[in-house]
């Protein structure tokens, strides 16, 4: 069943919309859970998502979801389950200096939209948001949840070298005494690459085995030439 993803700054009343969503999409035949952020941070709010997808149920995540990132594990979690899926954007509020950066959500990328934004008393545009949890088709599988076709294997080769190179070059610029906030360039790209802190090979190779499973979900062919460029603003938008 659906999923609905809320988003915004602390204070901005997501928790109060989140119970207004459970009270009015769920009931007797549809019951409604709020998913809230746990212990185990971002993986074990999306392993809980996971764990809550079904056919039957609503499942409602009441947390800040701040940055595109953590937006598209959830939509590739949609995505997998084979469920329609929205975002709701609550704003207002005000982040306080030990807060994460907020990433405003685009309507242009796909794991941001359907998009609906409230503010303060707003009422909830409930109508828009039932047409497009219950009267919308469910989004095809990922590749990844199918046989995948024999021409993946060049482009899962050319995932892993390409992240391999970028990985080497931003380890190379930090040895050689690359500060924060200056560019550091990969060979063959034509943007470069501003980091906010030095970064450490773990964090590094975690932001690339996510990358890898995010992207290897819907492989192309078409994305080859600025598989680079994607890991890049992947790193400058993951490490704040």
């Amino acid at each position: 069943m659906p999923l609905v993803v809320l988003c915004g700054r602390p204070g901005s009343g997501k928790s109060r919309r989140a119970a207004e969503l459970r009270e009015a999409l769920g009931g007797p035949e549809r019951p409604a859970h709020v998913v809230t952020e746990a212990e185990g941070g971002r993986a074990g709010l999306r392993a809980e998502v996971e764990r809550r997808l079904s056919r039957r149920d609503v499942v409602i995540v009441d947390a800040g979801n701040e940055l595109w990132s953590i937006r598209y594990e959830l939509y590739c979690a949609a995505r997998q389950a084979g469920t329609p899926r929205c975002l709701l954007h609550c704003t207002g509020g005000a982040g306080g200096p030990d807060e994460p950066p907020f990433e405003e959500p685009d309507p242009s990328c796909r794991w941001d939209r359907p998009l609906f934004t409230v503010n303060g008393e707003e009422p909830l545009p409930l109508d828009a948001i039932r047409a497009a949890l219950f009267e919308s088709a469910a989004p095809p599988p990922h590749r990844a949840t199918r046989t995948q076709p024999l021409q993946s294997c060049g482009f899962l080769h050319q995932l892993d070298r390409v992240t391999q190179d970028v990985l080497a070059a931003v380890l190379a610029a930090q040895r050689s005494g690359a500060q924060p906030g200056e560019t550091i360039r990969v060979p063959g790209v034509a943007e470069g690459l501003v980091l906010s802190r030095p970064v450490s090979v773990a964090e590094l190779s975690r932001l690339r085995r996510q990358f890898i499973s995010y992207t290897k979900m819907k492989p192309s062919d078409e994305n080859l030439p600025q598989l680079a460029s994607m890991f890049m603003q992947y790193l400058s938008r993951s490490i704040q």
